[in-house]
């Protein structure tokens, strides 16, 4: 399939808008992506322009997305891009959309909390234990000649 992938790092510009269609759940927002580059002349980092994307998700990524993106949030969205061209009104217009596959939230910018949705009738899920990841106690440290060697560092 010969179709144009992108991968793109903005801030949510606009609220999602969720709706409930005949074929399944879809959502749109705006992201804007601004180019940032080095001023030599001013010694610091300088916004260049602003893109903005029309940015639409269908289907459980439409839900989540309605539950999960607001205004000014630093995310990643990847997905198939579209431009369009039309004219209206005697001019013509060109916008540029992605059809996500797959959204989420920039966390070199911040943290997040990931919460799988529950599916109805699901008793698996809930009654299933949390594993201990912590160290047992009463263990001793290894000896150094228990202890693996690491890698050294590539400088």
């Amino acid at each position: 399939m010969n179709e144009t992938m992108v991968c793109t790092v903005g801030n949510v510009a606009t609220r999602p808008v969720y709706r409930e269609l005949a074929n399944g759940a879809s959502a749109r927002f705006r992201l804007a992506v601004t180019s940032r580059y080095w001023d030599r002349e001013k010694s610091a980092w300088t916004d260049g322009h602003t893109n903005f994307f029309t940015v639409w998700a269908n289907r459980a990524l439409a839900t989540n997305v309605g539950a999960s993106v607001s205004v000014g949030d630093p995310v990643i969205v990847q997905g198939r891009l579209k431009v369009r061209t039309e004219q209206r009104d005697g001019q013509s217009w060109t916008s540029a959309d992605i059809d996500a596959v797959a959204i989420g939230h920039d966390l070199s910018r911040g943290t997040s909390a990931f919460r799988r949705p529950s599916k109805e009738g699901d008793a698996t899920a809930a009654a299933r234990a949390e594993p201990s990841w912590e160290t047992e106690p009463d263990s001793q440290p290894e000896t150094p000649s228990q202890q693996r060697p690491e890698p050294a560092g590539v400088t």
